[in-house]
């Protein structure tokens, strides 16, 4: 079935000092976060040609679940560690799932 996963795209460009520091307060969260039943997935990738730009993936199965992540101790404790280490606000997008249908996720 398309188009009922609740999927957001997370822009981070982080300061290059902290850099590192950014990568281990999201991989923390990230791992925390796969734990939730209602993620279905959460990816952290960095871009090769400038590392201090990330996206975080995030699949949900509802925005419900989506509302519930952020309610999170650890959603919160990484959201308020890693505001200092931004060189811009984050920006995220959202979207639905077209292909793979939800089955494939």
């Amino acid at each position: 079935m398309a188009n009922t996963l609740h999927i957001a795209l997370v822009n981070a460009h982080v300061r290059p000092e902290r850099v590192e520091d950014f990568r281990q307060a999201t991989t923390v969260n990230a791992g925390e976060s796969r734990k939730e039943p209602g993620v279905v997935r959460f990816d952290v990738i960095q871009e090769s040609e400038d590392p201090t730009r990330f996206v975080l993936i995030e699949v949900f199965r509802s925005p419900a679940a989506a509302a519930a992540h952020r309610e999170t101790p650890h959603y919160q404790r990484w959201r308020d560690a890693v505001a200092e280490m931004m060189a811009e606000p984050r920006a995220s997008k959202k979207y639905l799932n077209v292909s793979p249908d939800d089955a494939g996720w």
